[in-house]
């Protein structure tokens, strides 16, 4: 399983990473923001756990939607445990 990271940068609009939250990643808007703030706080946060093809490709619709936006949103993914 591979967790899905979302990184802070001075551009990306808190709402728009939360936006991204709740519809990519299926977060109740609450958890969402929790998320955000996380994100904005520590310069990256968890957005969830996934298989890798599910990962990819929630990396890939998070690139499409924040390049749509002009957002420089970055999210990468990595293995979850040792």
């Amino acid at each position: 399983m591979y967790r899905v990271l979302l990184h802070n940068d001075d551009y990306t609009t808190m709402d728009f990473v939360v936006q991204v939250l709740t519809s990519v990643f299926r977060k109740p808007s609450a958890e969402a923001v929790l998320i955000m703030l996380n994100v904005h706080e520590n310069g990256i946060g968890v957005a969830g756990v996934y298989t890798a093809e599910v990962a990819e490709t929630k990396i890939h619709i998070v690139h499409q939607m924040a390049r749509e936006k002009g957002f420089p949103l970055r999210c990468s993914m990595e293995p979850e445990g040792p």
